[in-house]
């Protein structure tokens, strides 16, 4: 067997152990260590029979940023232009409050948009609040992309359905949960390092202290990512005002975040 065909078979196990396992890390990472390789037709047939598009650790397309990170996906699924994070230093991830305020909102979506329209991909979960807004004002422009805490087939929340299915068309999908598998509680600090680790830094539009946003902040920081926030008034709470305090830049508009890039438009 040569060099491509043993990659080509490596592949598609890692492939067949993310759908096996659903995409739990800590399970693929168990079969892996104990080299628990299915057989050989159960991989051909688990891999023939994905309908959307996936990408290894191992493959070329892979999200740089993510190989070195916390516990680097063996698989990502997606549907839609997967070439929207292959240049790290042209994404910005943008992560915020569930029950955002209409001046977080409109923020969200007036640096979202002058980010897009300057040919920056815009990551995000797609919560409502933070993340829905950042999504709708990226997408016009093709440059919306969201990261899922369920399978990449699975309609979640609700409320967002037609953002999802838009995205999914025009934006980038993406997702280490195949298919249908449902969201819980432990699947969404997962999904934050994956926000964390696409994009060149993370933009704090609006959260309060104890925000599990703040999970996402981590992550970055661990990675090396330039936390950025969105001031927010005094007296709320606020976890942006918070990491201004202890030195992240202040984010008022586009070129705030176009300088901490060495971005600046002159």
């Amino acid at each position: 067997m040569d060099e491509t065909e043993n990659k080509i078979r490596v592949r598609k196990i890692i492939i067949a152990l993310s759908l096996i396992h659903k995409g739990d890390w800590q399970k693929i990472m168990h079969a892996v260590q104990h080299h628990e390789v299915p057989k050989h037709n159960v991989v051909e047939e688990l891999v023939a029979g994905l309908k959307c598009g996936v990408t290894t650790i191992i493959d070329k397309d892979y999200p740089e940023g993510l190989r070195h990170a916390h516990k680097p996906p063996f698989a990502l699924y997606y549907y839609g232009n997967i070439s929207l994070l292959q240049e790290e230093s042209k994404v910005i991830s943008y992560v915020g409050a569930r029950m955002a305020s209409d001046y977080g909102a409109q923020m969200a979506k007036k640096l979202c948009e002058g980010m897009a329209q300057k040919g920056y991909t815009v990551a995000s979960g797609l919560a409502i609040g933070i993340d829905k807004a950042a999504g709708e004002a990226a997408l016009p422009y093709g440059k919306a992309v969201a990261v899922l805490g369920n399978g990449i087939d699975y309609v979640y929340p609700s409320e967002n359905a037609v953002l999802q299915s838009e995205i999914k068309e025009k934006g980038l999908l993406i997702s280490e949960y195949p298919g249908d598998t449902q969201p819980t509680p432990d699947k969404f600090p997962m999904r934050n390092r994956i926000i964390a680790g696409v994009g060149r830094a993370v933009v704090v539009g609006e959260a309060y202290q104890h925000s599990g946003t703040l999970i996402t902040v981590s992550f970055a920081l661990d990675m090396g990512r330039d936390v950025l926030a969105v001031p927010f008034r005094g007296d709320e709470g606020s976890a942006c005002n918070l990491l201004i305090k202890e030195g992240a830049p202040l984010v008022e508009n586009v070129d705030d975040i176009l300088n901490c890039l060495g971005k600046v438009q002159i």
